[in-house]
């Protein structure tokens, strides 16, 4: 089952990823202080499918192509049905989609190394 997700386009320093995903849609949103991007004047957020044989590349290319400068304020992700990966600058996480321990896991990780409080609610994506 294919993964679906959003990508920020500035959270990127090599956008090449994007060439090898299905985007679906793509808006751009005006940054505020509920973005914590001050640096920015807007994101750039592409609705995207991978491909469940290329989940765990994509993974790794997307976390190789976080920009650096601002890596602890960026993550992305994509979810299907049973899995979701949350992905970092330096890793990570698969988690099981009804597992609030992984989630807070993630959350916690993400956190610690400077993420948003209020970006980092993926617990609130468990499904039942």
């Amino acid at each position: 089952m294919d993964y679906e997700g959003v990508i920020i386009e500035e959270s990127l320093a090599d956008t090449a990823v994007l060439r090898r995903l299905t985007v679906l849609s793509t808006r751009t949103e005006a940054v505020t202080d509920w973005h914590a991007t001050p640096w920015l004047a807007q994101w750039t957020l592409h609705s995207v499918i991978v491909p469940e044989a290329d989940a765990d590349e994509i993974a790794a290319l997307i976390g190789r192509a976080i920009e650096r400068e601002h890596a602890t304020s960026w993550y992305a992700d994509y979810k299907n049905d049973t899995h979701h990966y949350v992905i970092f600058s330096d890793g990570a996480f698969y988690i099981d989609r009804r597992n609030a321990d992984e989630y807070e896991e993630a959350r916690t990780y993400g956190i610690g190394r400077g993420l948003p409080e209020h970006h980092a609610d993926f617990v609130a994506l468990i499904t039942p």
